[in-house]
């Protein structure tokens, strides 16, 4: 009996009906009862670890295999199973082996149980086969094989796709994804329960794969796309959305930022070590290394990068991302110092680190350079090393460098047209800083491979001519006459062309009907009508224009300024109210005879009197009207505000 007073029995029986039902949770409760009881129950661990990988808990499925592995110790058993316990023996054993990636010995596990199986399984086979076979193309770098394996189903065709990518047949293979797409869609389209949203979750990793193919083809900005269409679909393959985010996050490089800070942390989603292999984690590693490397964040690309580092000590790109971080930090000297020493450690990947070193110190490159014998003889290396010689004005290095590279092409291709061309590259340049002596062999090796080179032979003369005066006499015996070097050249035609500079005037042919007229018979020139020109509006053309027209108002001399504070009607100084024109009228002094208003001496008060006047006197005047008692005109209201009547 089980503890709680549960039998082993029962507890099998909610096995078998969690199986049926898929549901492993509680399958795996139950079993872990029964190991309870009975530890080394083998039946009970192989279902336990079936349900583990049910339920992708991978890590510790493979936990239980190690811990109790003396259970394969014993082969006896497998006589006494079921076949659907050796089925699932042969799955994990299968499964085990991928992970491990030891696609060898996966492929001839799947390749015998191709052969000495039939059942409903054996597409499913073929699949996994087809799989296996394109890890090995990418991953490995291995040949194809023809396995006689169809491409009758979706996932068979990508798998063929992805193998032919491995093999760089990168236009193959993007036919095989849209075959393949094709596919998925007809297979899928007869099932009424699946919607169009199911298509495109399905069809996500085959379109990731053909952006893939784009951005391998050159073709960034629709690969670009087709990778952002991937991941707004959000799939529920954290891998597949870790490999897209990834490939994005290339594109990026160092310029989309923000963007890639935000792809990277798809790629950090759990359960992603499970779905790819170990070249694809170091790539997403690499790259997170150098985009902390771009967003400053130098602490952080320094422990990604020891921590690839420490996982492939022989790899030399962690290292060059460190020299990087550290040139970044003008640190040039430790960058150096990190490169010599893996140099020394790792020869085998010296080559490109050696290169990296010519870059950072430009005084010993040459050396550096040299010492590399796989580019020692290349044509682009002897470039660089001539080119770098005669900037530091070393022309016998830059000579020595071309004796080693055409004794090294005349013991390896003699007479080769890498060989003549390095000869003639080495005589020109020798001809070029004065070393005509030094040029003679290589000239008259040209000249013996060509003796028609009339160059060559002329180049030849010049640089015995400082040497050996009777050498290039009986040389110049072999150049061709005057008349066959002469050439048919039409010298009007070539001044004519859009190439000559300089072109003779000649002298207009004379025919009959233009020969010149006597004198007074000459044709008159017909003057061309000058346009008149156009006037300003308002523009009196009988007026005189102004001489000063031209000038500023300030400037010119009837300029008087403005008058300031005067208006044209002032008010009087009068009574309040009274006006201008009343004013002048009251004024005594201005009428031609006004009598006294006040009466003389020794007269009689109001004896006398003045005469009546039309005048009115001021205090009998009306005043005028006041601005606050004028009518004023009505005024518009005004449009807009906001809580206006």
């Amino acid at each position: 009996m089980a503890s709680g007073g549960v039998s082993v029995a029962s507890l099998w029986t909610e096995v078998n009906r969690c199986g049926q039902n898929g549901d492993y949770t509680r399958a795996l409760k139950a079993l872990t009862k029964i190991l309870h009881e009975n530890r080394d129950d083998v039946t009970a661990l192989h279902c336990k670890i079936v349900c583990l990988i049910q339920n992708g808990t991978f890590k510790e499925a493979l936990n239980v295999m190690n811990t109790h592995s003396k259970v394969y110790q014993f082969t006896s058993f497998f006589f006494c199973m079921s076949v659907s316990v050796y089925s699932i023996l042969n799955y994990l054993f299968i499964v085990q082996l991928y992970r491990l990636e030891r696609y060898d010995d996966c492929k001839s596990v799947y390749t015998d149980l191709i052969r000495n199986s039939q059942d409903e399984y054996e597409e499913e086979r073929k699949t996994n086969l087809a799989a296996v076979v394109a890890s090995m193309s990418q991953w490995e770098d291995a040949p194809l094989e023809d396995l006689g394996l169809p491409e009758s189903t979706y996932e068979l065709c990508y798998n063929a796709a992805c193998a032919l990518i491995g093999q760089g047949q990168l236009t193959d293979a993007y036919n095989k994804l849209q075959q393949a797409e094709e596919l998925c869609r007809v297979s899928l389209a007869d099932d009424s329960d699946v919607t169009e949203e199911d298509i495109d979750s399905e069809l996500a990793v085959i379109h990731s794969q053909m952006a893939y193919v784009m951005q391998l083809q050159g073709r960034t900005d629709e690969a670009l796309q087709l990778y952002n269409q991937v991941i707004k679909l959000k799939p529920s393959d954290v891998g597949l959305l870790a490999v897209t985010a990834n490939n994005i996050i290339t594109i990026n490089k160092d310029q989309n930022v923000f963007d890639s800070k935000k792809k990277v942390k798809l790629t950090n989603a759990e359960g992603v070590e499970y779905k790819l292999a170990r070249k694809q984690l170091q790539a997403i590693d690499l790259n997170k290394a150098l985009l902390a490397m771009y967003t400053n964040q130098a602490d952080q690309c320094r422990k990604l990068s020891s921590s690839l580092q420490s996982q492939n000590p022989s790899h030399p790109r962690p290292v060059l991302i460190q020299v990087a971080q550290l040139c970044r930090e003008k640190q040039h000297s430790r960058a150096i110092e990190l490169l010599q020493q893996f140099s020394e450690q790792h020869p085998e990947s010296a080559s490109g680190i050696k290169l990296t070193m010519a870059q950072l110190y430009l005084v010993q490159a040459c050396d550096v350079l040299r010492s590399i014998e796989e580019f020692k003889h290349k044509s682009g290396m002897i470039s660089a090393l001539v080119t770098m010689y005669s900037h530091e004005e070393d022309i016998d290095s830059a000579i020595d460098v071309f004796k080693q590279a055409i004794e090294h092409y005349q013991s390896e291709q003699p007479g080769s047209v890498a060989h003549l061309a390095l000869v003639r590259e080495a005589a020109n340049f020798k001809l070029k800083y004065g070393r005509k002596k030094e040029a003679i062999s290589d000239l008259e090796q040209l000249w013996k491979q060509n003796p028609k080179d009339i160059h060559t032979l002329a180049q030849l003369i010049s640089a015995y001519s400082l040497v050996n005066t009777d050498k290039a006499k009986s040389l110049s015996k072999h150049l061709p006459s005057a008349d066959t070097m002469a050439f048919n050249v039409d010298v009007d035609e070539l001044e004519n062309s859009h190439g000559a500079t300089y072109v003779r005037k000649k002298a207009a042919k004379v025919t009959g009907e233009n020969l010149p007229k006597e004198q007074g018979q000459g044709e008159i020139k017909k003057k061309r009508k000058k346009k008149k020109g156009k006037l300003p509006k308002n523009c009196d053309p009988k007026a005189t224009p102004d001489i000063e027209r031209w000038l500023p108002m300030r400037e010119r001399s009837y300029y008087r300024g403005k008058k300031k504070g005067k208006k044209k009607e002032q008010i009087g100084k009068g009574t309040q109210g009274a006006t201008a024109g009343a004013s002048a009228e009251l004024d005594a002094s201005k009428t031609a005879s006004s009598p006294p208003t006040s009466p003389r001496p020794g007269s009689a008060s109001g004896s006398t009197t003045a005469p009546a006047s039309n005048v009115v006197p001021p205090r009998q005047q009306k005043p005028a009207a006041s601005g606050a008692t004028r009518k004023k005109a009505p005024q518009k209201k005004k449009k807009g505000g906001k809580g206006g009547w």
